[in-house]
């Protein structure tokens, strides 16, 4: 009878909670209403299920419970009752995949005049791509991948020369059009969510996976990364901003060019920016940011120069010659609150040195 009793209030508590729950979906901002119609569905169905199922075990219990000198008879399956329920099991899974097969298939569909972007995820930051006046995106290869290059465009490829290379973690796009993202990851298993766009696609090495959708309202939308992807993976954010027209030009115009970026680094460079680039292609941003808010480790604005308290209560002085024992030995010292989660990296000499200029100009 107490076992019947705790099934009847796991409903009544279940119930409660689903219907008085402050959790519950962000306001949408695009086209795919179907993609709430689909979870209100199956939320419905697996709800009927889970009351049905408890309910019918805790009346199994106190119906059919154990009682001196009585023995249960045995019968034998009752076939109208299996044909019952292998009827009703069928049912239920075609109301539940039906409608998710449905969306998936227009998701992956676009209209022929959706503009297009690319998201290249690495970890633990996104990179984005944008065609030129051409229209066209340039073709791409892992064996162009550097830290100048991190999206690995094919410098010989005419297409690629005016492709549009997004400064920053935020990509920009016009309200009430739609927008096709293709979507590659350079190194492991990656997910772009947006969850107010109610949108997601697995982003797989090797591969170019897809989906579109319209974003209906103007904002600045979050980006999550949805597929766990390392140490890094909760600090892979960043942002979607949906502009009115006149701002998205004015954004788009000050996006710089691939042929334009490789013109401005045989024309000289400016102090620092080697390191920016080899920090933005090893994923350091995702950690380390340089606008002074924190992350899962220090912020590099106004680091060097700077004394800092270590875990074992030492002060240290931000130096050359601790930031080049940070970056080649991460575990060597650790700045008081923080933990020791950065992994080794496999850097030159070089390399090292255009880090520690740039972090340098971080003021």
């Amino acid at each position: 009878m107490a076992l019947a009793l705790v099934l009847i209030l796991i409903v009544v508590g279940a119930l409660e909670f689903h219907y008085m729950s402050p959790w519950w979906l962000t306001p949408i901002a695009s086209n795919w209403q179907q993609m709430d119609d689909a979870l209100l569905l199956t939320f419905a169905i697996t709800g009927v299920a889970f009351v049905a199922i408890n309910l019918f075990m805790a009346y199994a219990l106190v119906t059919f419970k154990h009682q001196d000198g009585v023995r249960a008879a045995a019968t034998h399956a009752s076939t109208r009752l299996e044909w019952w329920l292998v009827g009703a099991t069928t049912v239920g899974i075609i109301a539940l995949l039906a409608p998710g097969l449905s969306v998936y298939a227009r998701l992956i569909d676009p209209p022929p005049e959706a503009m297009v972007f690319e998201v290249l995820g690495q970890q633990w930051q996104w990179h984005y791509r944008l065609p030129g006046k051409d229209g066209k995106l340039g073709s791409t290869d892992v064996r162009f991948i550097s830290n100048a290059n991190p999206y690995g465009i094919n410098p010989a490829d005419p297409s690629g020369q005016d492709d549009l290379l997004v400064e920053g973690q935020e990509m920009h796009i016009p309200s009430g059009k739609p927008v096709r993202v293709l979507l590659r990851a350079q190194d492991v298993l990656h997910d772009f969510y947006v969850p107010e766009f109610r949108t997601r696609m697995n982003m797989v090495p090797g591969m170019v996976t897809s989906f579109w959708f319209t974003p209906t309202r103007a904002g600045r939308f979050e980006v999550m990364c949805a597929q766990l992807c390392g140490i890094g993976h909760f600090n892979m954010r960043s942002y979607v901003v949906v502009d009115d027209e006149p701002a998205y030009r004015t954004w788009l115009a000050a996006q710089p060019s691939f042929a334009g970026r490789a013109a401005a680094a045989a024309g000289g460079e400016q102090p620092g920016r080697q390191g920016r680039l080899l920090a933005q292609s090893r994923g350091c941003s995702a950690c380390h940011s340089v606008d002074g808010n924190p992350g899962a480790g220090p912020s590099w604005k106004g680091l060097f120069g700077r004394s800092e308290i270590m875990n074992d209560g030492a002060t240290v002085r931000v130096d050359e010659a601790y930031l080049r024992e940070s970056i080649t030995n991460p575990a060597a010292r650790i700045v008081k609150g923080y933990q020791p989660i950065m992994p080794a990296q496999q850097l030159s000499p070089t390399d090292v040195a255009q880090l520690v200029d740039y972090i340098k100009t971080i003021r």
